[in-house]
């Protein structure tokens, strides 16, 4: 693997409860057992990657309390590059993590440190990681809109396919959809940013027909890949039918990071060789395999462990799975 993964993202730590069943608004849930793990989707996303084999360089901030220690300690562990992860003043992004038996979750995030990444601070990364061709940028939206903008920005300058996690949807817009090569939303955000484009009321993959309007300008491989739960992911491109992925049949313990495991697994794959349908299906396995373990990046593989996983699991990795009642075509 010649390449990098480089993410610009968010660093939080999870303060986790798990419970018989969500609380309704109002409600009062006892008996929660609760745990703290690192986490964070953009530090989620570069574990996912460097488990699975990538040379992975973090850019992002934490704060000045102790909990910046568990964060950074926790990536340094997997070994990630940290060296551009700043310590900057206040607290430590925190997420309040609510998950139910079954897997499902509530998530609330106080971001700390990652409102305060700015477009210099990547800037100055930039320059001392210079990345080029066959590099991955891979960037989230859990830190400010104009600091997302300048890491895609800087990537496409410099050669480097360019990835856009649009988690949250709210603040992307044209200008910084026209940065990005491969865009990953889940189901509610291509929604969400399908209305903010005026493209609403269609099927998933008519949505995504609409977005790559707005992606890299007139670039021939730009692709929208919607991941859709527990049902899989479809990859739409300019050219070509859409390719869909059914997520493997596992037993899930906890949903919390497998999206942040599919957005990890996909960079990795698409470092230096770039082929789309290949990287969707190992992400859509990768991400179902991260479901069996409990915690956001308990569960996530390594390469033997998803090269074992696809040999023994053959359902989900092809062309036209079964997407159930997913508005997948027309209609």
């Amino acid at each position: 693997m010649s390449g990098r993964v480089i993410v610009v993202g968010s660093v939080n730590v999870d303060l986790v409860a798990t419970v018989d069943h969500l609380p309704a608004p109002g409600e009062t849930v006892t008996g929660a057992t609760f745990a703290q793990h690192p986490g964070g989707k953009g530090g989620n996303q570069a574990t996912a990657a460097a488990r699975l084999g990538a040379s992975v360089s973090f850019v992002g901030g934490v704060g000045d309390d102790p909990l910046a220690d568990l964060a950074r300690a926790a990536m340094v562990a997997e070994g990630v590059d940290v060296d551009h992860l700043a310590a900057l003043p206040g607290p430590t992004g925190v997420a309040l993590i609510v998950v139910d038996r079954g897997g499902e979750n509530l998530i609330a995030v106080a971001s700390g440190a990652n409102a305060a990444v700015t477009p210099e601070l990547v800037a100055a990364a930039f320059d001392r990681l210079a990345p080029g061709p066959g590099d991955v940028v891979l960037v989230g939206h859990e830190i400010p809109t104009a600091t997302a903008r300048a890491a895609l920005e800087a990537g496409r300058a410099r050669g480097a396919l360019t990835i856009l996690n649009p988690a949250p949807a709210a603040g992307i817009d044209r200008a910084i959809l026209g940065l990005t090569d491969v865009v990953v939303p889940n189901r509610i955000e291509l929604g969400q940013l399908a209305s903010a484009l005026g493209l609403a009321g269609g099927s998933t993959v008519e949505e995504a027909r609409g977005l790559l309007d707005a992606l890299g300008g007139a670039r021939v491989d730009a692709a929208v890949v919607a991941t859709l739960g527990a049902v899989g992911a479809v990859l739409v491109r300019r050219e070509g039918d859409p390719v869909e992925v059914a997520s493997p049949g596992v037993d899930a313990v906890d949903t919390v990071g497998a999206g942040d495991t599919f957005v990890g697994a996909l960079a990795t794959s698409l470092v230096g060789d770039r082929d789309l349908e290949t990287a969707v299906r190992r992400a859509v396995a990768a991400a179902s395999l991260s479901t069996t373990r409990a915690g956001a990046r308990g569960g996530m593989p390594t390469t033997a462990e998803l090269d074992a996983f696809l040999d023994g699991n053959t359902e989900g990795t092809g062309r036209g799975g079964t997407f159930g009642s997913d508005r997948l075509s027309g209609g």
